[in-house]
């Protein structure tokens, strides 16, 4: 049978709680630091009190940034199922039951009791390659974001009375960023080369008009760090799913959900905004939208979620991008 436990997560410890009887209910709880050194006597205490057959027991986890990722894979890897859930599906499970406590532990039984209700999918890490190359894109990009802050400090000291030595500072900040920049790209394209799958699906991107090596390499990472099935689960994750407010005879304005990864949507902006002019499908789309009535904005938010089903599409199928309207037209 079955055995469901909730792990709440935080940057220090672990809060587990086994239920023992959905019923009466009844359970038993426990608390780990979260910290490799703790990992083992996790699966000791487990094995101890709830069976011997870790196989038999489905662990739950909230995606808490990156707090959870270690134990994660540490769980799978010991061979236990473990799902990890959206928080506001947890949080709306909560509300349906009247919950109104907010404490670590109470989380924690929260999470087994969703575990048993809901039996979420189970969760498969991603390649280690996959993960390598994630670990890259986002120090490059926090990198990125150094540098523009720096280069506006620069242009700050530059239109005030800012002394010599600061001037410097600034300069010599802005060379170093620049370099590791630049070492980080060349590791990164030396990663892709080295892996065959990763390389191949990049080419693949970069066929599509619009999708330069920005683009592809955080599309590239994105697919292939999670398991989408469709092109809508993508462009859902990403944040690209129109959201409308209604409530009776008020209609407020249609936007953008917006969860998901803000760098990866930027990328798919400028992205976007490129193929309403140069990739046929989506500039017809852009077009057509527009000519509808749509503002700009709508059109290019649409050409951002094309552009994700687009790149779904030609990994899933393992070929070059193909444009519909030259199909169409012939």
């Amino acid at each position: 049978m079955t055995q469901y436990i909730g792990i709440d997560i935080s940057k220090a410890k672990l809060d587990l709680a086994w239920l023992k009887d959905i019923e009466k209910p009844k359970v038993k709880t426990k608390v780990f630091k979260n910290d490799s050194t703790d990992f083992l006597k996790l699966i000791d205490w487990l094995k101890s009190n709830v069976t011997e057959d870790l196989s038999d027991i489905h662990i739950i986890l909230e995606a808490t940034g990156v707090y959870h990722e270690n134990i994660a894979y540490y769980l799978y890897d010991q061979g236990l199922s473990v799902s990890i859930v959206n928080p506001a599906f947890v949080r709306s499970y909560a509300d349906s039951l009247g919950s109104r406590h907010k404490t670590d532990k109470q989380d924690s039984i929260l999470l087994a009791r969703y575990a048993h209700s809901a039996k979420p999918n189970l969760w498969t890490p991603p390649p280690a390659e996959a993960r390598h190359l994630k670990s890259l894109l986002s120090r490059l990009d926090a990198l990125q974001q150094d540098l523009m802050r720096e280069q506006n400090r620069q242009e700050k000291a530059d239109a005030t009375d800012t002394a010599v030595i600061v001037k410097t500072s600034i300069e010599q900040m802005i060379s170093a960023l620049k370099e590791a920049i630049a070492n980080l790209n060349d590791d990164i394209d030396t990663h892709v080369e080295d892996h065959p799958n990763l390389k191949q699906d990049q080419v693949l991107l970069q066929t599509i008009k619009g999708v330069g090596p920005a683009t592809s390499r955080q599309m590239l990472s994105l697919m292939h760090n999670k398991s989408f099935t469709k092109a809508s689960q993508a462009a859902a994750f990403l944040g690209l799913i129109p959201k409308q407010v209604q409530s009776g005879q008020f209609r407020g304005k249609t936007r953008l959900a917006k969860n998901g990864s803000s760098a990866i949507r930027a990328k798919l902006y400028m992205a976007a905004v490129v193929s309403t002019r140069w990739n046929p499908d989506i500039k017809a789309q852009y077009e057509r939208l527009l000519a509808n009535g749509k503002c700009k904005m709508q059109a290019i938010c649409a050409a951002m979620r094309k552009l994700v089903h687009i790149c779904f599409g030609v990994l899933k199928h393992q070929m070059p991008y193909q444009p519909q309207i030259a199909k169409t037209a012939a």
